[in-house]
Formats: structure tokens, sequence, C-alpha cells
């Protein structure tokens, strides 16, 4: 296997961090493994991507391409006109970058502006992979399984829900290094949270949600009578303020409560993650894997507002195998999560039991799997 063959890769992915971060994590390591490797990414002009690949130190190209819009109110058919007009410019956009480029394998990792990109270098004869971090195959990857060279997805159950299961390499799915630079124990040292109780961690999305977040300050109303485990909540940027203002409503002062912490946002999530007893979360891919990867059991509550209720898929594996509780948002109060963090946390049987169903799903080496994978198909 010559790894010298990878001197020109693209990576294409947009929409999510979810999408963008593996890639990021890949192409790092490919530039560690041989220096000389140029990569280019590509990606929507509006999409997430155009800030994130910038700042990560990568050059950065678009293709003009957008959803499809479910509806049809004027606002979405004006949408969707301008999504086919897109449609039909980006395959001459995607032809462009590659012969500028040349590049020895294109890579999508999922998000509309992967399509234009992975099927016109497969019709030009180039290596192509796709990695698809959901348990189930998002509409892009549907699309471009024909035209893929190989499919790699973060879990065994995944290769069901493929064509051509052929095709489909189980490698799982990045997770930043940093999560693993520590002990559990030196984790919880860090954070001053090693007096023998359990650290419950809990967080929405970046921007907070709402409804959770009232949710949130039912369950932390309640911790605060006897604060019998640890709490670090995330409530997101424009939750913040407002959950502050609901716990001071039910007459909680966090300033006595030394054990509950309420964040904007978790910046140090590595150390945190890696310090938590029980997680609180959505079913987003990134944070699946990290969960799986660490080994933490978890409450889900999936988004329902995501495309083709993806999040609930990715949840019920976790169900499944015995690492997770799913509480469908509708059902998910700040009583019902409580009473169930706690029958978790009190049970070291059942807890033990979780620890060990959600460390053997995760993999903790994909990056490199994914490299080995990609390697092997351009041979």
């Amino acid at each position: 296997m010559s790894e010298t063959k990878l001197h020109r890769v693209i990576f294409t992915c947009g929409g999510t961090a979810g999408h963008v971060n593996p890639a990021i994590a890949l192409a790092q390591l490919m530039q560690r493994e041989n220096p000389k490797t140029e990569v280019l990414f590509v990606g929507a002009e509006r999409g997430l991507e155009k800030d994130l690949v910038p700042k990560a130190g990568y050059p950065f190209r678009t293709v003009h391409i957008s959803s499809f819009h479910r509806s049809f109110r004027p606002k979405e058919i004006r949408h969707n006109l301008v999504s086919v007009g897109n449609l039909m410019r980006a395959p001459h956009e995607a032809r462009a970058i590659l012969r500028d480029f040349c590049p020895d394998v294109v890579v999508g990792t999922g998000g509309y502006a992967s399509y234009p990109l992975v099927k016109a270098a497969a019709k030009a004869g180039i290596p192509t992979a796709v990695h698809e971090s959901n348990m189930v195959p998002g509409l892009t990857t549907e699309m471009l399984e024909p035209y893929a060279g190989r499919v790699m997805v973060g879990f065994e159950e995944c290769r069901q829900h493929y064509r051509h299961p052929e095709k489909v390499i189980v490698t799982g799915t990045p997770v930043r290094e940093d999560f693993f630079t520590r002990t559990k124990a030196e984790a919880k040292r860090q954070l001053g949270v090693d007096d023998g109780r359990p650290l419950v961690v809990s967080f929405w999305g970046s921007l907070g949600a709402s409804g959770m977040n009232r949710a949130m300050a039912d369950f932390l109303a309640l911790e605060a009578e006897k604060e019998p485990f640890h709490h670090i909540h995330g409530a997101g940027k424009s939750g913040y303020p407002v959950l502050l203002e609901q716990l001071r409503g039910k007459g909680v002062d966090l300033a006595d409560h030394p054990a509950l912490q309420v964040r904007e946002y978790i910046y140090d999530m590595a150390t945190v993650m890696r310090a938590a007893d029980l997680v609180l979360c959505r079913a987003g891919a990134s944070t699946i894997s990290e969960l799986t990867a660490l080994g933490v059991p978890a409450v889900i509550v999936p988004s329902p507002y995501v495309t083709n209720n993806h999040q609930e898929k990715n949840a019920r594996v976790l169900e499944k195998a015995g690492g997770a509780a799913v509480v469908l948002e509708k059902d998910a109060t700040g009583q019902t999560l409580f009473q169930t963090a706690c029958g978790i946390l009190h049970d070291g049987d059942r807890r033990s039991t979780m620890e060990r169903a959600m460390a053997s799903l995760g993999i903790r080496d994909a990056t490199e799997r994914i490299y080995r994978t990609i390697l092997d198909l351009c041979q």
C-alpha cells in the first residue's frame, strides 16, 4: 500500500459541524502522515463550512447547491426554484474544480454540497468515498451510493440500510483526540467534582432549545433540594439568560448551590464529557460518536425538528444496545428527566451495564480507519 498516492485530496461537505469536523480531523491526519499532501475543501457558499474550514487553515471553494423544501407555500416554492437552478449549475462548477485541482481522491462527508463533487469525480474516473455519520443514510448519501467507491459508516447496524452492502465499511466517526488525553478521575479533579457524587452533563445544542431549557429549569429546581449529584448544563447563547430568570422565579439562586453549574456554552467539552457519569443530550451524529467512544450512559431526547427524523433513529440504536434511555421531546418534562436520571445513577448495576453497552459500540480509532480505507481505495 503506497501512502504517497494521496498528493491531492478534495473533501466536500457542509450544512452542519457534524459533517465538517470529521473531514477536518481526517485532513489533519493525512497531512501528519504526509506533509506534502495538498487538501482542498468544497462546500456551499452559505453553509457553516465557509467559516469552519478557513478557521482550520484550509483553502475553500464553493458550488451553488441548496436543499429542497417539502412545502407549497410561495416562499418555499421560490426557494425550490432557486435550488433547481443551482442543481443545473453545480455540475459545471464541480467539473471546473476537478480540472483545476486534479485530486487523487474525493471524499464526501455529508451535506448537499458533497453531491455534485462526488458524482462528477466518479464520472471522471477519480476514486470517491462517502462517510455517513448518522445511523441511517441521509438523502445525499442515498443519491451518492451508486457513485461512491466506498461508503464508510459509524456502526455495524448501519449496513442493513444500504442497497450495496459490499461497498460499506464500518469505520466509526472521528472524535477529537483531546477527548482521550486524560482519565476520568483526572477530568473530575480538574473540574472540582471529585467528592464522590456523580456528574450529570446536559446540553441541547450550541444555541440551546427553549422547550428543553424550560424542562431543565424544573430539573435543576428538583436537584437544588438535595443536590444528589453534580450537574453542568450548557444552556446555549439565547437560552442562558432566560434559564437563569426561570430559576430565580422558582426561588433557586445558583450561588447557593455550588454543585449546579449553568453555563452559556461548555467550552471545555472534552474534559466535561470525560468526567461525566451521565449525559442528557440530543442525538446528533457527533454527540453519539463521543458518547460511544467514551462509554458514557445517556438520556437522549432526539430533536423532532431534523430531516427524516434521523436523530430518533440514531438514539434507538443506542437504546436497543442498552446504552441509553430515550425520551421523546413531547414527554420530556423536568420531572420525567430527573426521575430517569436518578434511576440510572442510583442503580449501580444498571449504570455499569449501560457503560459497557456504550463502550461496545464505540470506535476510538475512527480517523485512522477512514484514512486506511481511503488509501486502500486509491491503490
